[in-house]
């Protein structure tokens, strides 16, 4: 079949902006290959010696000179037109060609001076590349114009999807590689146009470049044809636009022609709806299918074999250029096929011709202040949260559903930076479901496409991103943050694991970020998770998984943060405490359901500052003495379950000292030296003491519990339970007496573990297990919890006296 070929490939570019435009492409593949290669002779000024050549050959040529390509063209189409465009690079080892290009521009030179515009600067630009104490090969933090690592494929659309929403003037040019567009992340992020409304968004151009290969293998969108393709995108809603060739003046030509026309596109689409009649707010916005051939420009054959227009062009394609001569003229000849000397002045510096075709100071792709989104950063303004707080008149006996109280503060949130559009919250259909259902009186969930009459809230201009993958909730929300904004990723717990790997990629991304003082800081990323393992009345064992946060401590502890709120108004102020955090992840575990309040706001303000505390007001122990036993809690179900064996073991033994500690901030169970909520030594020893018994009851898989007190005095002492994989569709408290976190389980424990107190209390142990076969007999004939426990509260008033 005839290869189609949009947009008219003659007379866009006259012959004097045609050479300067493709020397500069010439310049940046000359930069892109030098990186990989050399470590000296930078302009081959002398013949390329072992010497010159690194010793480790590391990085990914394939991608790159398409990559360069498309850059050199936005440059025109920005300096033309005057557009604020970021370039989101999703080929994943497309770091030499972002990097090059910004070189080229001025914009690594200002943020790195050592790096200068002359010979000795882009001898230390190559070094540096892949090189231990250098930069990676992706397009990394340490690149500026970034807001994407490559290194993970998948995510580079939604990035760009979630670069633009409330950024009317932003236009993400997203490259897309023929390999990434296998991934189920990338297959999805085509539905984002669905979401972005052209009247108040910015745009997305993407392009997808198909260089026919990956790693080893061809592409499977590099073997479709035109036709395939060009279905399968008017199918996703775009207009697709084609340019393909490998002959470079005619690719130059098609390029430019084609960017003239998908950018009058774009302009035209957000013309009619900011200033046309309502009409169509699902238009088929435009996008480009690039084909060019991997290594384009690179070495046809080395050793016989194939390499130009084939796989072995993707990493390093001549591989052997230190100790083979052979290889090494190959080089030689590759990059002097470039002409430096037609590219750079004696010094080393772009010459001025090709210079003036770079956009100048924030217009330049590198210097982009919506890359660097730290630098476009407003405070969100926040309602007060007392106007939100639960009164606690009787401790453990007043109910209330915490999401939903903080769902009325978001919804205020969401009125008080109505004018500023800067805050979204993010779901996977699962906003109401959740109980955050009060953010409706204010707002509607986004829909781009028909609206029927008798949908219910659903809009245009809505701030709630609902879809039901949590790929592309973690990725616009993603792009949102990096580009100055805030949000909230709500969803359910077990579900959570789908992102794991867009998490880890994210605490890389601010975990290298904080360390580069031209970064600026960006609003935190901050997960409500629940529905949790405690609470799946509508489910069973597969949505039973607390395993995220296991996940979430293995990252840089200046980067990450856990809650566990044990009720609504520790989960307000936690709220509000992360929404106004920067440069973190922030974890938040609270429960929809209806559950006992324990604390006032002023209390829950004192014990969430300090992370952990004693609840007095639950144990008995005498301030004289070390109690008998701890019993330390973490998480809200795990907060009823401990104090209801408190009570107990205050009914049936009370001559036994307890002591209750619950814990909100996860971390501070970390030493000082480990985490900055850490506790030290001595503080964690005047909670949990140095050497009694502490029965720990946890939300998630116990081993963490260990792994954070380890190095603490009495971690022998520390008895943790928790989930243990024992699950199904069942009542509330079956599921926390399979995975033995129960009442009766924990005050078993306890009696169990205070040295001599086993014999004595041979009876409350006999009451407690005959509690659990009656428990287990109940639940099976009247499928709900017996009436003991479903109806169970805090029988103490404020002087510690039972009451009921």
């Amino acid at each position: 079949m005839e290869k189609q070929v949009t947009a008219d490939s003659t007379g866009v570019l006259d012959a004097a902006e045609l050479a300067l435009i493709d020397r500069y492409w010439r310049a940046a593949n000359y930069l892109s290959v030098g990186q990989i290669y050399l470590l000296d002779n930078p302009l081959l000024r002398e013949p390329l010696q072992a010497e010159h050549i690194k010793p480790r050959l590391l990085g990914h040529w394939g991608t790159t000179p398409g990559l360069n390509f498309i850059y050199a063209h936005l440059n025109r189409i920005i300096r033309n037109r005057d557009l604020d465009i970021i370039y989101v690079c999703g080929p994943g080892h497309g770091g030499p060609g972002m990097v090059a290009n910004t070189y080229l521009e001025g914009t690594y030179s200002e943020i790195y001076p050592d790096i200068s515009e002359n010979v000795d600067g882009m001898r230390k630009l190559f070094r540096q590349f892949s090189f231990p104490g250098g930069i990676p090969s992706h397009a990394a933090p340490e690149t500026p114009g970034s807001i994407h690592e490559g290194g993970e494929l998948g995510y580079a659309l939604v990035h760009a999807y979630g670069a633009v929403f409330d950024n009317p003037d932003l236009i993400a040019a997203c490259v897309v590689g023929d390999g990434e567009a296998e991934t189920g992340p990338l297959a999805a992020s085509w539905h984002s146009n669905k979401f972005l409304n052209p009247a108040r968004d910015g745009a997305v151009l993407p392009i997808l470049h198909l260089n026919g290969y990956k790693i080893a293998n061809p592409t499977l969108l590099g073997r479709a044809s035109d036709e395939d393709l060009r279905h399968l995108f008017i199918g996703y809603g775009y207009e697709p636009f084609f340019v393909e060739g490998s002959e470079p003046h005619k690719m130059h030509q098609a390029m430019a022609a084609t960017f003239e026309q998908t950018f009058d596109r774009i302009r035209a689409i957000q013309h009619e709806a900011r200033h046309g009649a309502p009409g169509n707010f699902c238009p088929r916005w435009p996008m480009i299918v690039f084909r060019s051939p991997k290594g384009w420009t690179g070495p046809k054959e080395v050793d016989g074999k194939r390499v130009e227009g084939f796989w072995r062009a993707h990493q390093v394609p001549v591989s052997n250029c230190r100790e083979d001569a052979g290889h090494r003229n190959i080089l030689e000849d590759w990059m002097q096929s470039y002409d430096p000397e037609d590219l750079f002045d004696i010094d080393g510096r772009l010459k001025d011709d090709l210079r003036a075709l770079a956009p100048t100071g924030q217009r330049r792709m590198g210097a982009n202040p919506h890359a660097n989104g730290g630098l476009l950063r407003q405070e969100l303004l926040m309602p007060a949260i007392d106007d939100y707080a639960v009164t606690v008149e009787e401790r453990g006996r007043t109910m209330a559903q915490s999401t939903e109280i903080l769902g009325h503060y978001l919804r205020d949130t969401l009125t008080f930076n109505a004018d500023n559009a800067n805050f979204r919250i993010f779901g996977p259909d699962e906003t109401e479901s959740n109980r955050l259902g009060s953010v409706f009186e204010v707002t509607d969930r986004v829909w781009m496409e028909e609206i029927e009459p008798y949908d219910v809230g659903l809009a245009r201009d809505g701030r709630v991103m609902e879809v039901l993958s949590e790929h592309l909730c973690q990725g616009w929300l993603e792009g949102y943050l990096l580009t100055g904004r805030h949000g909230l990723f709500s969803c359910y717990e077990a579900f959570i694991h789908i992102i794991d790997s867009m998490f880890n990629q994210h605490a890389k991304w601010l975990k290298v970020s904080r360390e580069l003082p031209w970064r600026k800081p960006v609003s935190s990323l901050n997960y409500l998770l629940t529905s949790h393992v405690w609470r799946q009345d509508h489910n069973g064992f597969s949505h039973q998984d607390p395993g995220f946060v296991d996940l979430v401590a293995n990252k840089k502890a200046d980067t990450v943060r856990i809650y566990l709120p044990p009720d609504a108004n520790t989960l307000l102020w936690i709220g509000d405490h992360c929404l106004k955090t920067y440069d973190r992840i922030n974890v938040i575990v609270a429960g929809k359901q209806p559950e006992l309040q324990w604390l006032s706001m002023d209390e829950a303000a004192r014990h969430c500052e300090a992370g952990i505390s004693i609840w007095d007001w639950a144990g008995n122990e005498q301030s004289t003495v070390e109690p008998d036993v701890v019993m330390a809690c973490a998480g809200d179900v795990p907060t009823m379950e401990t104090l209801a064996a408190v009570d107990l073991l205050r009914q049936n033994i009370p001559e036994l000292s307890i002591r209750v500690v619950n814990v909100v901030d996860l971390m501070a169970l970390q030493s000082k030296e480990h985490h900055p909520h850490g506790l030290t030594d001595e503080a964690f020893d005047e909670l949990f003491t140095p050497d009694r018994p502490v029965i720990f009851a946890y939300h998630g898989y116990p081993y963490l519990i260990h792994r954070l007190t380890y190095r603490r005095t009495n971690h022998n002492n520390i008895h943790v339970r928790g989930f243990i994989e024992e699950g199904t569709t069942t009542t509330p408290f079956d599921m926390t007496v399979l995975n033995e976190l129960d009442r009766y389980h924990l005050a078993i424990e306890a009696i169990e573990r205070v040295p001599g107190l086993k014999e004595k209390a041979a009876d409350a142990i006999k009451l407690f297990r005959g509690k659990l076969e009656a428990h287990h007999h109940y639940v099976r004939q009247y499928g709900e919890d017996m009436p003991e426990i479903n109806n169970w509260k805090w029988p103490y008033d404020g002087n510690g006296t039972r009451i009921a």
